[in-house]
């Protein structure tokens, strides 16, 4: 299946709780590297290695990477591995979700890591209004981006990112949600109030977490 398309943008909020003396990063599935030319600019001392499946994507972050190892960090060979473990941080922008085993990936890099080690990540809600909004409609068509990629094989919510760090021996240190004009899901969000007290369930956290459409996160490893 083709990948999501490559992009020449970087995303501002993983870039902002990056450490910023980092002696090497990892950032899986750079595309074209956006996110390491801006990285770089400001630390350009960084080793900063990318990991791409996509030949033509990793040959266009080499511009901007130190280097960019092209494979799949689900099935990387130890010997690989170790050639970049440990690492001072670890990226996923937008990428857990497209793993089949993210809870294994994160273990391994947690078997890797101390104290001042972080993992930082970026994930799409799927309990965002327009989801729920969809599948009430039998609507759930995919796309080439967004929520409903069609590359995407696992799904998150605000619970359940924070259940799949904790199991791999991590902490959350850091969190905010990306929220972006939802007017548009005016109506949904008030039937999201009424179906959640309806329920016997809390209609504030409901709406609440109804309206980001990805998590921005750093996770350290649990002490």
């Amino acid at each position: 299946m083709k990948q999501t398309p490559m992009h020449d943008q970087y995303n501002a909020d993983l870039l902002a709780i990056l450490p910023k003396s980092a002696g090497r990063i990892v950032e899986v599935g750079c595309s074209s590297g956006a996110l390491a030319r801006e990285y770089k600019n400001s630390n350009p001392d960084c080793e900063y290695i990318g990991i791409e499946l996509d030949p033509a994507y990793a040959e266009a972050a080499r511009r901007f990477c130190n280097r960019v190892l092209v494979g799949n960090i689900e099935t990387m060979a130890d010997d690989v591995f170790s050639t970049i473990a440990p690492s001072d941080c670890w990226i996923f922008g937008d990428v857990l979700e497209h793993l089949y085993n993210p809870w294994q990936v994160l273990e391994r890099l947690r078997s890797h890591m101390t104290a001042n080690h972080c993992i930082v990540a970026c994930i799409p809600n799927m309990q965002h209004w327009s989801v729920q909004a969809n599948l009430m409609a039998g609507a759930l068509f995919y796309q080439d981006s967004g929520l409903f990629d069609r590359t995407h094989i696992r799904w998150f919510t605000r619970i359940t990112i924070i259940d799949m760090f904790t199991k791999a021996g991590l902490v959350i240190e850091k969190a905010f949600p990306r929220i972006f004009d939802n007017s548009a899901g005016t109506k949904v969000i008030e039937a999201i109030r009424n179906t959640a007290t309806s329920l016997g369930m809390d209609p504030n956290v409901a709406v609440n977490d109804s309206l980001p459409i990805q998590y921005v996160l750093k996770a350290v490893p649990s002490r």
